[in-house]
């Protein structure tokens, strides 16, 4: 992390370091590429091998089962990727060499063959493994400790990732499913490509954040070598609490990917002013929430904690997580639509989105932001890699429940999950004192710059 004393002399754009925009722009068009292809995943699983624009021809639940797979190995790769940044490349690098491999993995889907399906995912694994868990810490590194904008700059970063995460659907989506998925996979790729010439270009802005914490001219070289503090042990030990949280966030939230994308194919009345909206735009909604909303929802929290009420990292979580739960009401009703008529209304697909999109932002950018307010320096990007770990479990928690829904019903499935969500979040809650406990007043600290 850059000391307070430089950060502060930089030059700010909108009350920001400029290092924050290069890392905005770059997420964004990562996001694009990731996003694009995964709202044609399933889809093109599932599509028949005889039609003009064939597919695999899988069911449901195989396609949901290697979505799930692919999602969680995306995310856990974070785990090595962090490794790698914390002992021998650095943030800085190692977010260039994640880069990379998502080039090379997503023109690899872009052809036309089986094999090369399963290689591009391969790489795609790979590169997110070492771009996603150390962006995330560059944006921690732009600020000083105790600065009160970090929360905002990762509202601001989260943003990025859902400008991309809103016009990846629509534009790969409509390609992929109109002309030829494999020009959907291709258009991502020129995303990726986008994203990685902006970081590189990027990097004089940059200077002294998310550099190999080994170097000999490092300010923080020392502590690599020092034992952690019982302080620092604490709060670790809630972080990790905190990633328990996370998995089952993700495993509700990510059946947007799976579930709900092949109901809004197979179950949604999808016609609007006589055309037929392609299924993979609804996966852009949240993003378009996310867009629209960020800054309301950031500043919420904000003016909560000027007047003196409970706005902790922690209950803003167990909030996001019963706010998100509280969605899939809505695709109850969207369920017990399609058993009445035959097919159920889109205005409860763009309810339940709304919800889950309120959810995510009261918890996901909070979290990142938090990792970087406790999490030792040493292990800061392990430790991030950590969290990204546990959203892959999360999202192959996703997939699990997700595949039920052929046998169980999505009613069941729907209702479920909104009353396991509500459960964990009242838990949390309940023993908020003590975890807070275990942060030391970290969160205490924050004080405007």
């Amino acid at each position: 992390m850059a000391d307070a004393k430089s950060l502060s002399e930089t030059k700010t754009i909108f009350g920001h370091p400029p290092g924050l925009y290069v890392l905005f722009f770059t997420e964004l068009w990562e996001r694009f590429s990731y996003y694009g292809m995964r709202a044609l995943f399933t889809l093109f699983l599932v599509a028949k091998t005889n039609t003009d624009n064939p597919g695999f021809g899988w069911t449901n639940s195989e396609a949901i089962a290697l979505y799930g797979w692919y999602t969680m190995l995306v995310y856990l790769a974070s785990v090595p990727g962090g490794w790698i940044a914390d002992n021998l490349l650095g943030q800085k690098k190692t977010v260039m060499l994640g880069g990379i491999l998502l080039c090379v993995g997503h023109t690899i889907l872009a052809f036309d063959t089986e094999f090369s399906f399963y290689l591009g995912c391969f790489f795609v694994i790979l590169g997110v493994g070492g771009l996603k868990p150390n962006i995330s810490s560059m944006v921690g590194g732009l600020y000083p400790k105790g600065d009160e904008r970090r929360d905002l700059g990762f509202y601001i970063f989260y943003m990025g990732i859902n400008i991309g995460g809103f016009a990846a659907p629509i534009l790969c989506g409509w390609v992929g499913e109109t002309y030829n998925w494999h020009y959907g996979f291709g258009l991502a790729a020129i995303g990726m490509f986008i994203g990685q010439i902006t970081y590189f270009y990027g990097q004089k802005y940059l200077v002294g954040v998310g550099d190999f914490i080994g170097k000999e001219s490092h300010p923080d070289r020392e502590l690599r070598k020092r034992k952690l503090t019982a302080v620092e042990k604490d709060r670790v030990k809630v972080l990790l609490i905190s990633f328990l949280l996370i998995i089952f966030f993700w495993g509700a939230f990510e059946q947007a990917g799976g579930l709900m994308n092949l109901y809004a194919k197979q179950k949604t009345d999808r016609m609007l002013m006589g055309m037929e909206i392609p299924a993979s735009w609804f996966q852009s909604l949240n993003s378009f929430f996310i867009i629209t909303l960020a800054v309301g929802v950031g500043g919420f929290w904000m003016r909560w904690k000027l007047k003196g009420k409970e706005a902790s990292s922690l209950y803003k979580i167990a909030i996001g997580i019963l706010i998100m739960g509280m969605g899939f009401l809505f695709m109850r009703f969207a369920a017990v639509d399609y058993e009445v008529a035959g097919k159920s209304a889109m205005y409860w697909l763009v309810l339940a989105y709304l919800f889950h999109t309120i959810g995510e932002l009261c918890a996901s950018p909070v979290s990142l932001s938090f990792i970087t307010k406790l999490a030792p320096v040493k292990y800061a990007a392990s430790i991030m890699g950590l969290y990204w770990a546990a959203t892959g479990l999360g999202n192959k928690l996703a997939a699990s429940i997700g595949g039920y829904a052929e046998t169980a019903g999505e009613k069941q499935i729907f209702t479920g999950i909104f009353i396991f969500c509500t459960l964990i979040a009242i838990s949390v809650i309940l023993l908020l004192k003590p975890l807070k406990r275990l942060t030391h007043g970290a969160e205490d600290l924050e004080k405007a710059q």
